[in-house]
């Protein structure tokens, strides 16, 4: 192993102490980890924080085998080692990662093929808004919803750190897209990324809304994190052979749906996890991830939505924050 004579026996990280609320969430020291057969070791700088961190809190998303039972999904850093066979990496470089788990912590364990450059210009918190949605959103919506120029894509959770990646990648890749949020503030904030129709759903009816905005036609791609009743209305929401991509169940994971639409629109309803994925398949989205998204990154073409960063030591205000529903983007954690 590649290390440098800085490194610690011990970190600072955050763990789960037990499932529950956001309190639940305590500093602990833990043993810097080591780095095996094609990993790197993060010394991290900044994690993001999504709706899985606070589903495996509460204890309904627990991590896949091998994984670091701390939670985080994405952080971004130095490589502080490097395992036998790394090829890509040197000690020294700067590089933002999906993990499998253990982002929050001053150090996190990540294989080379799953980190990606700083995008250009790009500070360290930015970059660490960027993994978990963007391979989720690049995932769901162009691999699995085949997402084309000129098609029209409804974006559930406009104003969320994965609503507001779907909406700039789904304008820069020339869809039409709408979205849904739960406030003005949040649909003003869904339409200077580029939406050209946002939603209240508290006060309209989204798939009224849908066929006016699209001539009667519907969405021809729809990203739903919601489940429960939304999946009927999906259903009469989209367009003939449209597709329908399930990356959550905010208001639950089951429904009483009339599935003849499905037939008769002849439409796909999909649906994907991330965390439990292989680390080849994760390397193959990131791969394209870097030729597609990074270069528009780095142009500011589009960039992440910036909501509050906390210290690491106050994850619980970023997860009770996330549970309050009230951010716009992303909340990450200050780990420096």
């Amino acid at each position: 192993m590649a290390a440098r004579n800085d490194l610690p026996e011990t970190m600072m990280a955050v763990a789960i102490s037990e499932s529950g609320g956001p309190l639940v969430l305590k500093p602990v020291e833990r043993a810097v980890p080591t780095p095996s057969e094609g990993e790197i070791l993060i010394r991290v700088k900044a994690a993001g924080v999504n709706r899985p961190d606070v589903a495996q809190r509460q204890g309904s998303y627990p991590p896949p085998p091998g994984a670091s039972d701390l939670p985080g999904l994405e952080a971004a850093g130095e490589v502080a080692a490097i395992g036998p066979g790394v090829k890509r990496w040197r000690v020294g470089d700067q590089v933002t990662a999906l993990t499998p788990g253990g982002g929050y912590a001053q150090y996190c364990l990540v294989h080379e093929t799953n980190a990606l450059p700083i995008p250009h210009g790009f500070t360290l918190t930015e970059a660490a808004a960027l993994p978990e949605t963007f391979f989720t959103v690049w995932h769901n919506v162009f691999q699995r919803g085949q997402l084309k120029a000129g098609e029209t894509l409804l974006v559930h959770g406009g104003s969320s750190g994965i609503g507001t990646t779907a909406i700039q990648l789904g304008v820069a890749f020339g869809a039409k897209v709408i979205a849904t949020a739960g406030s003005a503030e949040k649909c003003e904030a869904c339409l200077k990324l580029g939406a050209f129709r946002a939603i209240n759903y508290r006060v309209e009816d989204f798939v009224q809304a849908v066929k006016e905005a699209t001539g009667k036609r519907g969405a021809d791609v729809i990203l739903d994190m919601v489940g429960g009743d939304y999946i009927e209305r999906n259903y009469a929401a989209a367009a003939v052979e449209g597709r329908i991509v399930q990356i959550a169940f905010l208001d639950g994971a089951r429904a009483n749906t009339d599935f003849t639409r499905l037939m008769v629109k002849r439409l796909t309803h999909t649906g994907s996890t991330m965390r439990p994925r292989s680390v080849e398949f994760k390397a193959q989205i990131a791969g394209e991830l870097e030729t597609n998204v990074w270069p528009l990154l780095a142009a500011r073409r589009i960039a992440p939505v910036m909501d509050v960063i906390y210290p690491l030591r106050e994850a619980w205000r970023a997860h009770e924050r996330m549970e309050e529903g009230v951010h716009i983007g992303k909340i990450v954690l200050d780990v420096a």
